[in-house]
């Protein structure tokens, strides 16, 4: 059944109004019949973004039609590049108002086919809008615009004393790490994006304008009625489009070490883990690399680590304090056979050893030229970790799939980053059974199918058995309540 026109807000009512006959686009039924984009409609685009930032040629659309995940490409109809957030709200308005299906685009760097325009429509590309519009150094806050990344944040931040703490591997935009729920290697002492979020300005999908927490506002804690900033963290583009952050920042540590240390097995490696944890060390990032992801890192990035199970530690704080951190942590590493202990005091030799680690992906893609990569994501209690890390070990070795196993143990979340042959569709099976049957040990473990990613394309009935038929229907009323017409972002999450 088509979408009828009396279901139009009123903001794309004047819109038709003011130019009667302009658009044929003939909607979206319930099954996903695609229009077409007329002329009339492009050139409405255009007389709102300017003509140089409208495109409908095919390989730009097919760049906006996938992301960094193993989904096939789905472009868009068009993307545009919106300017400011008025723009925005315009474009929206229009695309709502004609029953056109909106994307929102940042740098394309997810790994759920969050991007895919499943039933065409058109993508809004949002890197554009790139400024950091206020910094509150006393208040530890920052505001940004969508196209801001977290290496350019961090990059302004330099000689503030402060620095904005979660570090996905890829240089994502900060408001596409919002809407996708991101977290990283940091997030075992300074929380997820979901912790460091303190208001949002939302573009919401019939134009009108939406300011989280009130504009203007950046409080440490609130009362004040429901928390609408969360709702919209992990969001995916589903309920609007996301054009302002407040992010909370956090101080620069007055000392900074790392280590790397080598176990005997993957269970040495996460028991070291869940003691280090146990025992209360303010441990600032602690993550696992298996052997063969070690191997892909010393090839790609240059390293001299031994090829084994390996933790890569940092420790925040004060020289002494530092001291106290170490000689723990390495204690509890040494009772569970660590070797190869290398500690990492200068910045550069800390970045370096960073910097391979957040190009792990790319490190393990390396080794199969040509093939694509798709990444689990669960995540599961602490006191859970060792059990299912081993056991995922030795089915990844016995599956005939190719890969290495990386995780953020710290938050009791890992990934299995497999390579997959783009055009072998009984190895695409095989990913996608690994997959389930790996999300399914997480949830049996009282885990979830997704700590950092999302649910995108792949992982929607995941969900439904994560949180159940009661907690899908509460998300499908809130989607309704927002997206009347489902038009943001159709076909992902629900």
């Amino acid at each position: 059944m088509v979408l009828k026109l009396t279901a139009v807000p009123a903001m794309a009512s004047l819109l038709r109004a003011a130019a009667p006959g302009l658009f044929s686009w003939r909607g979206y039924c319930s099954r996903g019949l695609q229009g077409e984009l007329s002329k009339g409609f492009v050139e409405s685009l255009k007389a709102i973004v300017g003509s140089p930032h409208v495109s409908t040629a095919v390989a730009v659309r097919e760049h906006h039609g996938q992301d960094e995940s193993i989904h096939r490409c789905q472009p868009p109809d068009a993307v545009v590049w919106p300017q400011n957030v008025d723009q925005v709200s315009r474009l929206a308005a229009l695309c709502y108002g004609q029953g056109v299906p909106i994307i929102p685009f940042g740098t394309g760097t997810g790994l759920e086919g969050g991007v895919c325009a499943v039933q065409g429509g058109v993508c809004i590309n949002l890197t554009h809008m790139d400024r950091i519009t206020e910094l509150n150094t006393e208040d530890f806050s920052v505001v940004v615009e969508p196209g801001v990344t977290r290496k350019a944040l961090n990059a302004h931040l330099r000689n503030s004393g402060l620095w904005f703490t979660v570090d996905p591997g890829a240089d994502a935009s900060i408001c596409g790490m919002v809407a996708t729920g991101a977290s990283g290697t940091n997030s075992v002492r300074y929380g997820t994006i979901r912790d460091n979020v303190v208001n949002l300005e939302v573009v919401l999908p019939d134009g009108r304008l939406l300011h989280t927490a009130g504009q203007g506002r950046h409080f440490r804690k609130s009362a004040a009625g429901y928390n609408l900033t969360g709702l919209f963290v992990g969001s995916e583009g589903t309920l609007g489009l996301i054009t302002s952050a407040t992010l909370r920042l956090h101080p620069v540590p007055e000392a900074t070490v790392a280590a790397t240390c080598a176990f005997p097995s993957v269970q040495a490696a996460v028991d070291s883990t869940v003691q280090i944890l146990q025992a209360a060390v303010p441990v600032a990032r602690i993550e696992f690399l298996d052997d063969v992801t070690m191997d892909a890192c010393n090839r790609h990035s240059k390293l001299s680590c031994a090829v084994a199970p390996t933790l890569f530690l940092e420790f925040h704080g004060s020289e002494q304090a530092l001291a106290e951190q170490v000689q723990h942590t390495e204690a509890i590493t040494q009772q569970n056979g660590a070797s190869h202990f290398s500690w990492a005091k200068e910045s550069e030799e800390r970045n370096q050893l960073w910097a391979a680690r957040h190009n792990a992906w790319y490190a393990l893609l390396a080794l199969s030229p040509g093939c694509k990569g798709y990444s689990t994501d669960v995540c599961v209690p602490i006191s859970r970790l060792p059990e299912i890390l081993v056991q995922t070990k030795e089915e990844l070795k016995t599956s005939g799939l190719q890969g290495g196993i990386v995780g953020h143990v710290g938050d009791g979340n890992f990934h299995c980053i497999l390579l997959v042959n783009p055009d072998d569709d009984e190895e695409h099976h095989r990913v996608r059974a690994f997959t389930k049957k790996l999300g399914r040990r997480a949830l049996a473990l009282h885990g979830t199918c997704t700590g950092e990613h999302g649910i995108g394309l792949g992982k929607r009935q995941l969900l439904q058995e994560e949180i159940g038929a009661v907690g899908m229907e509460t998300m499908r009323q809130l989607k309704v309540m927002l997206d009347p017409r489902s038009l943001m972002n159709p076909g992902k999450v629900l």
